[in-house]
């Protein structure tokens, strides 16, 4: 009891960042060859990138300051890291908690608040890390295999779902989840490298990375097989973009070439995508988090193995999703049974799932996409997921959480596992440490760059350092994006030729509202996107979304975007049963919804009206400050803010007048 009591108070502790604050710093990564990727395109690293935007810092420092330590205490209070010790026979008592994947839950926190490290360091937290990962190597057999609760009692999984023969490792790799812990283990482990430069986590993560080595693949004494859960596959890629270890990514492309392999292993079916070979799949199916972590371990493949066939797969499967199985606010996994996809255009408001793991998820995918490829809408689908369907899953106070994310609520189904609201936590808390993980990481979306171009794909105020070869260009961006459309970018570089910068045009400012056509803009705006170099305004052509001006032409001035901004109706496919006859509204990147609370007298009768009477206006003691939109009628806010309010009625899309 004394060493729980001492250990929270030191997580309570660690975010006193008044006093640990620090001017960001290189970190150097001794011993390790130059890192390895498949990708022309490679983002401009976190800690290069320092943000003063009034939108994102905001929610950035929410998680930096409360929900990081609210998610260590959460997994103190539920025995995530006791597992560890328990393992390590240095407490007694069964395993705790409810999941076989709890384990997971512990790296995805030490991965955010390393990601926190590289923008904001800060040595009480460090030194926290430190003890966890500490308390997590205890945990770790001496051969390297780390999974507790089957360390702990082999015998009794902590879910009756997994499945006990004879008691033995990677029996029920279906859903023992051991692979699935590794994977989230070996990420968080690179990122807390990247952070530190301390080998501490690194070192846990090879050792468990050389067993799988030792015991997976077709070799004799060997065991052939896939994971049930995929992620193990993007963690092997990391742990040999740092090591250059070939046989890690030998691994990873070893589990991806088995799925649906009924010779190597019983297969598991569309739930887990095992039902055909990975190069033959052209639909997304099944459980939507597996999939896009699967997605993108597939690209990390066709990236640095050139592979074709897995290009072809990749892309099929993007378009499928795209075109017929994305909610407008950039969520999939349309059910709740399985947490799945559904059919094609099966895309429900009031039982949508979109677990927000799946968001996170999809845009690991889409930014591996267009690394790739340059192609500017895959951050088409990155921005709308970010404003929408992704901060969604965290309430304003930092401490309550979406699991599925809805767009339709009447205030009598329980469709946030048992709750009409966010809630504090999960006993499956996939999505809070998944929050916890991601968001700090979000400045590493905003800039990309090749040996000749700088990637401008996100807007927000923000001041980055962007090296090339034989140059280091300054980049300074001042905007209120999304709040409105113009944004400022001055550009200085120590060489004046040698690179494009290549701004990103976001689809919707060109009438688009995702690529693929299942959503239309009823309202085109007329106006066009305007460019300005030093107040002159510039002609411009923009390829695969993106303008490009020499360094000639914007070094050291000042560049002006002017995005159209209106209030825009949106319409989605006939194919699309449950939203005909129904409009959703957007202004700039975000969608919007209506909420009861605005809207008590008339909410079951809100209709959009034929006429484009809307009023838009920032409300800054509102929901820490947005944008509503407004007629004689109703009031919407972002979609992203609703149920911060308490229980109520909400929904995106609303009855038209328009047909």
């Amino acid at each position: 009891m004394k060493r729980n009591k001492l250990f929270l108070g030191v997580a309570s502790i660690m975010f006193i960042f008044s006093a640990c604050k620090e001017e960001s710093k290189n970190v150097e990564v001794a011993s390790v060859p130059e890192k390895k990727s498949g990708y022309e395109i490679t983002p401009v690293n976190i800690k290069n990138v320092k943000l003063t935007d009034e939108f994102w810092l905001p929610i950035i420092k929410r998680v930096q300051e409360k929900t990081i330590a609210y998610a260590i205490e959460k997994c103190e209070e539920e025995g995530r890291f006791d597992n560890f010790l328990i393992a390590a026979g240095e407490m007694e008592g069964p395993v705790k908690g409810v999941m076989p994947f709890d384990d997971s839950d512990v790296y995805k926190v030490i991965e955010g608040a390393s990601n926190s490290l590289i923008s904001a360091p800060n040595p009480v937290l460090e030194q926290l890390l430190d003890s966890l990962i500490g308390i997590v190597k205890k945990g770790q057999e001496s051969d390297g295999y780390l999974t507790t609760w089957r360390t702990i009692n082999p015998a009794k999984p902590p879910a009756e779902w997994v499945e006990v023969k004879e008691g033995k490792r990677w029996e029920s790799l279906f859903m023992s989840h051991e692979l699935y812990n590794a994977g989230h283990m070996y990420e968080a482990a690179v990122v807390h490298y990247t952070a530190t430069g301390n080998r501490n986590f690194l070192d846990i993560a090879l050792k468990n990375a050389d067993l799988m080595v030792a015991t997976f693949g077709d070799e004799e004494g060997k065991i052939p097989a896939v994971p049930g859960h995929q992620i193990i596959e993007t963690g092997l890629i990391k742990l040999y973009e740092v090591t250059g270890k070939e046989a890690y990514l030998d691994l990873a492309k070893y589990f991806l070439d088995n799925r649906g392999n009924p010779e190597n292993h019983e297969l598991f079916g569309e739930y887990s995508q095992d039902h055909v070979p990975v190069v033959q799949q052209d639909e997304v199916v099944g459980h939507a988090v597996r999939a896009v972590y699967m997605y993108a371990a597939m690209t990390d493949i066709a990236a640095l193995k050139n592979d074709e066939a897995y290009h072809k797969a990749i892309d099929d499967l993007w378009n499928n999703m795209v075109e017929k199985k994305m909610y407008i606010t950039g969520g999939i996994g349309a059910k709740h049974e399985g947490e799945a996809f559904g059919e094609n255009y099966e895309l429900p408001n009031l039982t949508a799932y979109n677990e927000t793991c799946a968001s996170i998820g999809d845009v690991y995918w889409n930014h591996r996409m267009f690394n790739m490829s340059g192609d500017s809408k895959y951050y088409d689908v990155i921005e709308r997921t970010l404003y929408n369907g992704l901060i969604s899953g965290l309430s304003l106070s930092g401490t309550e959480f979406f699991y599925p994310n809805a767009l339709e609520s009447d205030g009598k189904y329980e469709f946030n596992q048992g709750a009409l609201t966010r809630k504090s936590w999960f006993d499956c808390s996939c999505c809070p440490t998944n929050v916890v993980r991601f968001i700090p990481a979000m400045p590493g979306l905003i800039y990309s760059k090749t040996d000749k171009d700088i990637f401008v794909n996100l807007y927000a105020s923000n001041e980055a350092t962007v090296d090339l070869p034989n140059n280091e260009v300054q980049i300074t961006q001042k905007t209120n994006y999304p709040w409105n459309g113009n944004v400022e970018i001055d550009v200085k570089a120590s060489q004046a030729d040698n690179f494009n910068l290549k701004m990103r045009i976001p689809g919707w400012a060109n009438n688009e509202v995702l690529p693929g056509g299942l959503y239309e803009y009823v309202n085109n705006v007329s106006d066009k996107v305007e460019v300005y170099i030093d107040g002159q305004k510039e002609v411009i052509n923009s390829l695969d979304g993106y303008v490009t001006l020499s360094s000639e032409k914007v070094n050291g001035k000042t560049i002006e975007l002017k995005f159209p901004m209106e209030v825009r109706k949106v319409e989605t496919s006939d194919k699309v049963v449950e939203n005909r006859g129904k409009i959703a509204l957007e202004y700039g990147p975000l969608v919007y919804a209506v909420e009861e609370i605005d809207n008590k007298k008339y909410f079951d009768e809100i209709t959009i009206p034929s006429n484009d009477d809307f009023k838009v206006q920032m409300e800054p003691n509102l929901l820490g400050g947005v944008n509503t939109i407004q007629d004689a009628n109703f009031k919407a806010i972002p979609y992203y803010a609703w149920s911060n309010r308490g229980v109520g009625k909400m929904k995106v899309w609303i009855n038209s007048s328009l047909k």
